[in-house]
């Protein structure tokens, strides 16, 4: 990804994030227990995604590529962790709107993030080969 590409990206994410936050937190209606935990899970989930889009840096891509296989920071327990805290994420927002009808989109937002995650896997192993699979060995998901 290029520069111009890199950071209008980065900005699309950032205004997204700050307009969901702005939303879901000026929604009307009580702060009870299911409101409180999807607050919670959804602040992980931001605080993880933007954690792990940080790490990633310009090995990040739209489509599966193989830049350079990043190994540090939360990439060292988890192979894929925008998938794991975006799901997170959407959990938190599920919660916080009392739709549990919305858990059907979460479980095809996963079923895709899975389908992903071994597509970019076969990128990787092709490009990196044993360190991509000592890697792997040694990751979650």
């Amino acid at each position: 990804m290029n520069n111009r590409n890199y950071y209008a990206f980065s900005l699309v994410q950032i205004l997204a994030v700050c307009a969901l936050l702005w939303f879901l937190f000026t929604l009307p209606g009580p702060w009870e227990f299911q409101r409180d935990f999807g607050t919670v899970l959804l602040l992980i989930g931001v605080i993880g995604l933007a954690a792990a889009r940080y790490q990633l840096g310009r090995s990040f891509a739209v489509r599966a590529e193989a830049h350079q296989l990043v190994t540090r920071g939360i990439y060292s327990r988890i192979r894929n962790p925008i998938y794991v805290f975006g799901a997170i994420l959407i959990a938190g927002v599920i919660l916080i709107l009392h739709r549990p009808a919305l858990c059907l989109f979460l479980i095809a937002i996963i079923i895709l993030q899975v389908v992903r995650a071994h597509r970019e896997a076969r990128v990787l192993e092709a490009a990196f080969g044993d360190a991509y699979r000592e890697y792997r060995r040694k990751t979650w998901f």
